[in-house]
Order: structure tokens, then C-alpha cells, then sequence
């Protein structure tokens, strides 16, 4: 066997000779955590505190539970059961079920929507496809969170759970859904878990067999463990504490699934002899990267004490990280497919490349301007864009609509996207699903980015050429899809962050970070949620090991109205000294200048003010008194800090500017649409208002 406490750095020791019972290992992105507790194991192992086969290790992916396998062969540690929780729990029930139940075992169900879609039907909600992924999923997460039919419409309410139709009917639904699978004595995957628990729970004679066979037990990603997974561990564990978990609260992003951080946090309550070791030297990342993962956490709110993770980069400095700033998504695209293609002429595999976005949706727009530069991609956790079935349907839908009378507006001048196409996309797209705000439940809302997303298209389309009439824009979408389906290779990873979970690449592209987006629209109004969104750009930047891109732009459509924001999460991780982090860039185009000297700017008050800060300022200083006394009286009545409202700087800038219209207004930074709508038509009435 090899000596597992070689070439250790002296927490991962730690943890590694921790003694035999509760051990808590709080490991960062990059730490080390698998090499930590693969040798945990043959530690214990080679010890002679356990045999192989008394270890029982779960974790969440078959991918993560073969690596654990393969790392204790490597250590010499055979026997050792890695498994997921669902398989061990499969595994176990089969063998325990003749004793728990008595009958022959019930058939596992891969896929519930067959009969949710029965059940939905008999209680009178909607059977679309989307609704009725939306009510398994609903399902799945009340199991996972041991919320029963009865119990569910008081337990959203509590929590303040979006839910896919009204909560009676969810709970309805999900109580015929339970009653249906015990008369046709099928079990769904959580049900494995739920009656290995029941089995464990209610037979003593299955559970001291069982604990005689396993007694010591490892926990991976335990950030993710849902009650109902804590139940079953709870169930294995009985009376004894010979048990290892390892997680990272900053890593928690599956809290819509019923995933907790508490029980990591709350470990050593639980167990107050426990051994508690921090993980904080980086392996994976170069010190530039881990310096702006922890810039991105350190401006979390409430974070408890266990998150405070400060990782330390152990590598040779590298690259700092790039801020970049565009027009437009396609802008934006376009310079990423020319960098990578750049990257991988000089060397760099293809398959060390990821760009990571925060909705599938955004995916289109890099499968094409990848396609376009000739460089493979492969697109990881979801479908190409154009095989999605809401795709698929929309792109049938448009082409019927070709030449009828009912595809859209007949006449009429151009909307805000600038086109009658626009107006026809949209009014064909709306009985499919598309409204003016995101649909509620998963499956809704990622059909409804699917059609902005073709909408988005034809923005583009009409911003270059004013005269496409649908036909052509269908055409457009038939030769888009036939180019995106090029044989299955080894390329760019495009993916959701999401699924970049557990991943790492050389070289990451973190694109589409505006407002709206990441955070995404939903998670507005709930602190919890936007601290989740926090945490998935965290685990965007830790995927990256040596050179990482960030980039946003300010319009969805090729010269479209520029009226987006970058995220609100990178304030404070961009450096104030860079210039293109913090000045627009246009397609090609000039970088903006000081309009008083012309000299290039930089930073954020210049940007505001459009001039360099020792430039004479033309500034109204009646008119900034009266905006500050204004904004005092709505920070007062909403019951804000001032700068909620405005800031000093914006307003000073719009004291300088005196913008005249919405449309100047909105030009300067600081000013959103959301901003525009809330107080536009006060400040534009106090600079036209004359002088006291």
C-alpha cells in the first residue's frame, strides 16, 4: 500500500490522521478535498482502525464516486464501497427488501411524467410539457426536503417558495402522485432513499446487520446533502460517529433542490468532540485567479462563520484575470471566438477551454460565433440550442406563419428592437409561452429564455439588415440549425455554470455577467437567492486555473439600445485602475474620451462625468442641491440608504450633463431602465424645472 500521509501539506495531515470518529473538513474550491479524504480512508485502512469493506463513501456524481475508486486502487485500498447516495441506497433495499417488506420488490420508475402527467390531468392543472417537468420537479423537491402533501402549502409559504401553479393544486397533485406509485408499487429514486431510511428505522434486525458491515462513513460535497439524504445518513450512522465529511459552504448552489449547507455548519454542534480542519491552500488556480474568487465571496451577506474560507493560491503567479466590456452580445461573442481561436492556434487544447453562462440559453449566440471561426465545440449539461424542443417547435410554428395573415403585425411603424420583424416574432412566439416577464417553475422559464432568445435573433437580424422579412429570418434559422449540428468532437466546453460544477479547465470565459442575468431576474427581492447567485459566479471563477476572462455587454441585439449594467457582483472584484473594465468598448469602435480635453478615460467617476476628473467641470450646483434634497425625501420614504437611490457621482453627473430626455438620462452610468422607470420623470423634471 502507499503511505497515505505522504507529500501532504499540513492540514490536509490533519485531517488525513484526524483519530477514528467525527472529522470536518472545510475545503475550498481547489484544496484538495478528494486527495484529503482518499487518504483518510487508506489511512484508516492501513491503520487497522477499519477494514476496506466496513467504508461506505457517497457523494453526488457517479463521475466523483469513480474517482474515488479510482484513487483508493491507486492507494493500494480495494473493497471500498464509493458509491452515490441513490446507489448505495439501491443496493441496499434490494437486499433488505424480502425482511422490510415481505413481497417481491417494486419496479424502479426512471422517469415520472408519464404518471404526473395522470395525475395532473385527474386534478386539473396544466399537462404541457413544461408544467409538468415544473411538478416533478416540485415533487422531487418536497421529498428531498421531507415536506409531505400535507404539509406543502403551509412549508412554501414558510420558506417563500416560488411554485410552479397554485400550492393546493401542487400538493394535490402530489399526494395522487404518491397514492398512484404505492398502488402500482413503483418506487422513484427518492423513494430508494426514503424506504432505506424506513427500513433501517423500523427493522432492528436490518440495522444492526447493516451496521456490523459498514462502521465508518465518508460524505463528499456535504454542502449538498438535502434532509431526506441526512435522514438515510443519520439512518447508517445510528448511535455511532465514525464519520468524515467534507464540504465548502461557498459552494452551496443547489439550494432550489432541497440542498442545505446547515448540516456542515452545524457539525460541530452536533458533535462537539469533532476534529475540524480548514482547507485553504489552492492547488488548482494561480494566485491572480484565487485573488478574485475571493474578492467575489468576501462582499457576501450573512455568511456564517464556516464560510469564511479565505483561500490562500499556491501556484507561480499567472495572468490577471480580464475585464472586458461590449455593445453587444454578439460583440461579445464574436471576441471570445476570435481569442479562443487565437488560444488554440498558439497551442492550447480546445478541450481546456471553457465559456460558462448562467442560462442555457445563452449558448446560441457562442455555438454560432464559434462554428463561424471554425473551432469545435461541444456543449455540456443541456442540448444545443437548436435542438431544444422549444426551439424545434418555435422554429415550425414560425415557418407555418410564413405568408398567413395571422403571423404578426400587417403594418405599423418599428418597435424598440427597430423592426415590423420584431413585432411578427414576437406576436407569433407569445401563444407559445413567450409574456413580458419570466414564466414561473424551471422548465417555463428556461422555454421562455428560449424564445427571448429567438426574438434576440431577429433584433440582430433587422439591426444589419432593416428589410428581413420573416421568411428570410426562418430561412436564417434553418441554415443556423443545420450549421450547429457538426459531428460530436472534443472542443470548447460551452456550459451553464451549473453543471461546471465539480469541473476545472486552463482557461475560462465567464461571459454575460449583466444584471438580469447573474443575479438572475427572479432572485430580486430575496436576499438568500442573490446570495446563491453570488456564490455560482464563485464557482465560475475557482473553475479556471491559469487564465480567466470576464466580460458583459450592454445591449442584447447587434446596436440595440445599450441600456444593461453589468453585474452588480463585480463591483469591488474589478480594479478601479482598468480602463477597459470600466469604459464601454464598442464593435471596433473608439474608446470614449473626455469631452472637454479628448484624452481616453478611466474610471468610474470620469465614465459618469465624461471628462477626466482635473478637467474644468460645468456643473450646476443648484441643480445638485436639488437632486440631493430630492433624494433624501425617497430615501427616507422608501426607508433606504441615499446611495440606494443614486449615488453622489451619478448625481453630480447628471448635475453636469442636465440630460433633457429619457433617452440622455439613461446614457449615464449608473441609470438602468429600472432606475428610469422608478425616478426618471422626477429628475428629469427637476433639471427642467428653472433655478430657486
Amino acid at each position: 500500500m502507499r503511505e497515505p500521509t505522504a507529500d501532504l501539506d499540513p492540514e490536509q495531515l490533519a485531517a488525513v490522521t484526524a483519530p477514528r470518529g467525527p472529522v470536518c473538513v472545510l475545503a475550498g474550491a481547489g484544496t484538495g478535498k478528494t486527495r484529503t479524504i482518499t487518504r483518510r480512508i487508506a489511512h484508516l485502512v492501513g491503520a487497522g482502525h477499519v477494514a476496506p469493506g466496513q467504508v461506505l463513501a457517497v457523494t453526488f456524481t457517479a463521475r466523483a464516486a469513480g474517482e474515488l475508486r479510482a484513487r483508493l486502487r491507486v492507494l493500494g485500498v480495494g473493497g471500498v464501497q464509493a458509491r452515490t447516495f441513490h446507489a448505495a441506497a439501491l443496493r441496499q433495499l434490494r437486499y433488505f427488501w424480502p425482511r422490510a417488506v415481505g413481497d417481491d420488490p417494486w419496479q424502479l420508475l426512471e422517469g415520472k411524467l408519464r404518471v404526473v402527467g395522470q395525475v395532473a390531468h385527474r386534478a386539473g392543472a396544466d399537462t404541457n410539457s413544461e408544467s409538468l417537468r415544473d411538478l416533478a420537479s416540485e415533487i422531487e423537491w418536497a421529498k428531498a426536503s421531507l415536506v409531505t402533501p400535507e404539509s406543502y402549502p403551509a412549508e412554501v409559504a414558510r420558506v417563500r417558495r416560488e411554485t410552479p401553479a397554485a400550492p393546493e393544486l401542487v400538493a394535490s397533485v402530489y399526494d395522487g402522485y404518491q397514492k398512484l406509485m404505492v398502488d402500482r408499487q413503483l418506487l422513484d429514486f427518492d423513494d430508494l432513499l426514503l424506504h432505506t431510511a424506513a427500513a433501517l428505522e423500523t427493522h432492528a434486525e436490518i440495522a444492526v446487520e447493516f451496521r456490523e458491515r459498514y462502521r465508518c462513513f465518508v460524505v463528499d460535497e456535504y454542502q449538498d446533502v438535502t434532509p431526506l439524504q441526512q435522514r438515510l445518513l443519520d439512518a447508517w450512522l445510528g448511535h455511532r460517529d465514525d464519520l468524515t465529511v467534507v464540504g465548502d459552504a461557498n459552494q452551496t448552489i443547489y439550494t432550489f433542490a432541497g440542498a442545505t449547507p446547515r448540516y456542515l455548519l452545524d457539525f460541530s454542534r452536533r458533535f462537539p468532540e469533532a476534529t475540524v480542519v480548514r482547507l485553504q491552500r489552492d492547488y488548482r488556480s494561480t494566485p491572480q485567479v484565487v485573488s478574485c474568487a475571493n474578492r467575489v465571496i468576501s462582499a457576501a451577506r450573512g455568511q456564517p462563520a464556516g464560510t469564511r474560507l479565505r483561500l490562500i493560491g499556491q501556484l507561480p503567479p499567472g495572468p490577471e484575470p480580464t475585464f472586458s466590456e461590449y455593445d453587444d452580445e454578439p460583440a461579445e461573442a464574436d471576441a471570445i471566438a476570435a481569442e479562443i481561436k487565437s488560444l488554440t492556434q498558439d497551442g492550447t487544447p480546445a478541450s481546456e477551454i471553457a465559456v460558462l453562462f448562467r442560462v442555457n440559453a445563452q449558448s446560441e449566440v457562442y455555438e454560432r460565433a464559434l462554428d463561424e471561426a471554425g473551432v469545435p465545440y461541444q456543449v455540456r449539461g443541456g442540448e444545443r440550442f437548436f435542438t431544444r424542443a422549444e426551439v424545434r417547435q418555435a422554429m415550425l410554428v414560425l415557418r407555418a406563419a410564413v405568408g398567413s395573415d395571422d403571423g404578426g403585425p400587417d403594418d405599423g411603424g418599428p418597435d424598440d428592437g427597430g423592426s415590423t420583424l420584431v413585432d411578427t416574432v414576437r406576436a407569433v412566439l407569445v401563444p407559445l409561452g413567450l409574456t413580458d416577464e419570466p414564466a414561473a417553475g424551471t422548465a417555463g422559464r428556461q422555454r421562455w429564455e428560449s424564445l427571448r432568445a429567438l426574438v434576440g435573433l431577429a433584433e440582430e437580424m433587422t439591426a444589419v439588415t432593416p428589410e428581413t422579412d420573416l421568411a428570410r429570418f426562418v430561412d436564417e434559422l434553418a441554415t443556423r440549425a443545420e450549421a450547429a449540428h457538426p459531428p460530436v468532437v472534443q472542443g470548447v466546453t460551452l456550459a451553464s455554470l451549473h453543471s461546471a460544477k465539480g469541473l476545472e479547465w486552463d482557461v475560462v470565459f465567464l461571459v454575460g455577467l449583466v444584471d438580469g442575468t447573474l443575479p438572475i431576474q427572479h432572485a430580486d427581492g430575496d436576499d438568500a437567492k442573490i446570495e446563491e447567485e453570488r456564490r455560482l459566479l464563485y464557482v465560475g471563477v475557482t473553475r479556471a486555473r491559469r487564465h480567466l476572462a470576464v466580460s458583459w455587454a450592454l445591449s442584447r441585439a447587434a446596436d440595440g439600445r445599450r441600456n444593461r449594467r453589468r453585474s452588480r457582483f463585480l463591483y469591488g472584484v474589478i480594479p478601479d485602475s482598468h480602463p477597459s473594465a470600466r469604459v464601454p468598448v464598442g464593435r471596433g469602435g473608439p474608446k470614449p474620451t473626455c469631452r472637454i480635453c479628448g484624452a481616453p478615460l478611466a474610471g468610474v467617476e470620469a465614465a459618469k462625468l465624461r471628462r477626466c476628473p482635473d478637467c474644468p467641470a460645468d456643473l450646476d450646483v443648484g441643480l445638485l442641491e436639488r437632486l440631493k434634497a430630492w433624494r433624501s425625501a425617497i430615501a427616507k420614504q422608501q426607508q433606504v440608504p441615499a446611495y440606494v437611490v443614486f449615488t453622489d457621482a451619478t448625481l453630480t453627473a447628471i448635475a453636469e450633463h442636465r440630460p433633457a430626455d429619457a433617452a440622455a438620462l439613461v446614457a449615464i452610468p449608473g441609470i438602468g431602465a429600472r432606475k428610469l422607470d422608478r425616478y426618471g420623470t422626477d429628475v428629469l423634471a427637476l433639471v427642467a424645472a428653472p433655478p430657486d
